[in-house]
Formats: structure tokens, sequence, C-alpha cells
């Protein structure tokens, strides 16, 4: 992640080529983590924008270049809150499309991603977003409490119950753990 904190003080400091390195770099894991949360690849499109509307207007505040990666995703999913609380508000779903997600290394048996998406669709946001930020974006239990704004050991206990439910969810589909 060297690279990252180099391009954050290349942003910082006006260079745009930097920025748009930044931006091909770290696009498609924010796209996918967005368009997890909220399911449809539309309105993903329109909250990752926003959301990197936010990394340009608060980049020259980053202090910490080297924690980009957690402080992107805590915008994102600031992003995301907003929306849902709007939408709720609203009484309008935002739930369109499956979620995607890589299955999780406790499953023996190998899945279609339709049925992963079906059980991850399944599962309350707080466990969604967990498995989403640690299995599919990658991000490390720390890097994932800091997002989320919980202590690492909530973070654990949110990833074995999401990995319970989907568990069970499949199974209940018929698909065996």
């Amino acid at each position: 992640m060297g690279g990252d904190a180099l391009l954050v003080v290349r942003c910082q400091l006006g260079e745009r080529e930097a920025f748009r390195e930044l931006v091909a770099r770290w696009h498609p894991p924010l796209w996918r983590y967005v368009r997890g949360m909220v399911g449809s690849a539309h309105l993903a499109d329109d909250l990752a924008q926003e959301a990197w509307v936010a990394v340009v207007r608060g980049l020259p505040r980053l202090r910490q270049p080297e924690r980009f990666a957690p402080w992107l995703f805590t915008i994102a999913r600031r992003t995301v809150t907003d929306h849902l609380r709007h939408t709720y508000r609203t009484r309008e779903t935002a739930m369109e499309e499956a979620a995607t997600v890589v299955a999780d290394d406790d499953l023996d048996t190998v899945l279609t991603t339709m049925q992963i998406e079906a059980g991850l669709d399944a599962l309350p946001p707080l466990e969604r977003e967990v498995l989403i930020l640690h299995h599919l974006e990658d991000l490390s239990l720390a890097s994932c409490a800091q997002v989320l704004g919980v202590p690492a050991g909530t973070v654990k206990s949110r990833l074995h119950r999401a990995r319970r439910l989907l568990r069970d969810h499949l199974a209940e589909k018929g698909h065996q753990p």
C-alpha cells in the first residue's frame, strides 16, 4: 500500500494524473462495496460518484495517506448510509438486484454466484456489509473496524454471525454447507 500513500500525497500536491491513477486503482473495489450494499448497479454508479466527490473535497485534509483505503470505505459507507436513510424515510426500496460476494472459505461446496447473491441479500445490512468489506474487498479486520467505527472484536463477532446466517440460509435452500 506504499504506492497508494505516494499517490495520495501526489494528489494533495495537485497532480491530476495521480488522482486518475488513484481512481483507476480504487474505483472497482469502491463500486463493488457500494453495489453490494444497495444491490443496484445503476444506484451504485451514482453513489460511487458521490463518494468520489467527497474524496476530492476531503483529500487535502487527509493526514495519514497510508490509511487511504479505510478512509475511502468510510466515506463510501457514509454515502450509502445517507442514501439508505433517505430511502427508508420515503419508503422506497433500494434493493433492485442481488449483491455479489465470493463464497466464504467455510463453505465446503461450490455454489453459483446467484446462490451466494441470494444468500447475501437475505442477511441483515450489518452482516452483509462486514462480509463484503472483509471477503470481497479484502480489508483486514482492523481496517474493517475503522470503516465501521467499531472495535475489531465486534467485526469478528459480526463476521462469525454473518457466516453462520449465510450458511443457515443456504442450507435452508437445500445447499449443503
